[in-house]
């Protein structure tokens, strides 16, 4: 985006004739500007993603970074013991008190330390009334004094065994934006696999001015649907959501061990199919508004497990999908394209007719249907949703254009206002 400053020189007085548009709107007398353009400089809008980095340990390398990790997350109970007592969240104060005390008790190295006392505190901030716990295998955070990478084939890490040089399993994805890399990076152990959790940079887009809205309908028989009649169904979430809840009954039933591992697992492997399911349709979604130039209409469903009452026997199937999460995976890949997001109020866009504006709940008679009881306009339900979702959205741009345009005039006024002479008649 290329920033220009306008500088307005005093203008020009004069008469254009006391008829003309242009002396009326300025009360008889038109100012002629002359105008210089200075560009300052482009500035590039960036959003902060996080990449999951793959750490491909030995087992000893593995051994040495669960060591280091038990022992930093005890070293945060520790501090959050006397963080508690002194009733301070201050780094600097927590930090005269335990910083020697930590490293003799823990053999934690001097950043470590002061990594735990900065989480520590940052954990005591958000909850002053509670003294904070740290799981065993809780995330430890690295900066650049104690991780660097290599390339992109290996990190150098501090552990308290000394540094270590561990490879490291990336994607095409990763590698294109580990270049992009900015602060710290956290170590997290998931299912037995340690990961680097880091924040990269990527570039947004210049948002493009819209010809049209793409309204999209969230549901759960249709997982979404557009205006143009696409739908992306929900029927194989289903299959999985059932066999899943069958499977859960029983590995509760029974109890072991055993059971209890694999309910986990089973947990995991569900989550990462909710999460594959809404990228692929927030994928489709935003490359659709990017190639046709549409802005992408959102109803806001926000507190929708809590407004919306349904059977009992639907209640499961109700809280198993993340709205949330395919609502802003379409917003976050929507600022990477330039695409605009408009949320709308979602207030009747399932009962209003698109075509005499009729709104009444009888012109839904059932989950799939939808007929106007006044000028008997049908079709499907989600449809005729997405459709008045998409013209709600149209309405609310063009009130945000016209605030915009009018705000521009008004500040225009007041620039010139501000460097002309006092008028004092002819």
């Amino acid at each position: 985006m290329l920033v220009l400053f306008y500088k307005f020189h005093s203008p020009v007085w004069g008469c254009r004739g006391r008829g003309s548009p242009d002396s009326l709107a300025w009360g008889g007398i038109v100012p002629h500007l002359k105008i210089t353009i200075y560009p300052l400089t482009t500035i590039i809008n960036t959003m902060k993603q996080t990449l999951m980095v793959k750490l491909d340990t030995s087992e000893e390398q593995h051994n040495a970074l669960l060591e280091t990790m038990h022992m930093f997350n005890e070293a945060c109970d520790y501090i959050a013991e006397i963080a508690f007592k002194m009733g301070t969240a201050n780094k600097i104060e927590l930090q005269k008190v335990v910083y020697y005390d930590v490293r003799d008790k823990f053999k934690l190295s001097a950043q470590l330390t002061i990594r735990a006392i900065a989480k520590v505190s940052e954990a005591y901030k958000r909850d002053r009334t509670i003294k904070p716990k740290f799981k065993p295998t809780g995330a430890i955070v690295y900066d650049q004094r104690i991780l660097s990478f290599r390339k992109l084939e290996a990190i150098s890490i501090l552990t308290n065994s000394g540094r270590l040089i561990i490879p490291i399993r990336i994607g095409e994805y990763q590698k294109v934006r580990l270049d992009r890399i900015r602060g710290q990076a956290d170590l997290i152990l998931r299912d037995g696999i340690f990961y680097l959790a880091v924040i990269v940079e990527a570039s947004e887009a210049s948002k493009f001015d819209a010809v049209d809205a793409l309204g999209v309908d969230l549901g759960i028989v249709n997982l979404a649907t557009d205006n143009d009649g696409e739908t992306f169904s929900g029927k194989q979430v289903d299959i999985v959501r059932e066999k899943n809840a069958t499977l859960r009954a029983n590995l509760q039933k029974t109890g072991t061990k055993s059971a209890k591992k694999h309910l986990k697992e089973l947990s995991n492997r569900e989550g990462r199919f909710h999460r594959d399911i809404n990228h692929i349709i927030s994928k489709k979604i935003v490359a659709k508004a990017k190639d046709t130039r549409r802005m992408i209409a959102l109803e806001d469903l926000k507190g929708i497990h809590k407004s919306v009452t349904v059977r009992r026997t639907q209640r499961s199937r109700h809280h198993s999908w993340a709205f949330h999460q395919l609502r802003s995976f379409i917003e976050y890949k929507a600022t990477l394209a330039g695409v605009p997001v408009v949320v709308v109020n979602p207030r009747g866009t399932s009962h209003i007719c698109p075509e005499c504006k009729h709104n009444e709940r009888a012109n839904r008679p059932d989950r799939n249907t939808f007929r106007c009881v006044q000028c008997s306009f049908s079709g499907n339900a989600d449809h005729i949703a997405t459709i008045n979702i998409a013209a709600r959205a149209v309405e609310v741009n063009q009130r945000i254009v016209a605030c915009g345009e009018v705000k521009a005039v008004q500040e225009l006024r007041l620039s010139i206002a501000a460097s002309s002479p006092p008028f004092r008649g002819e």
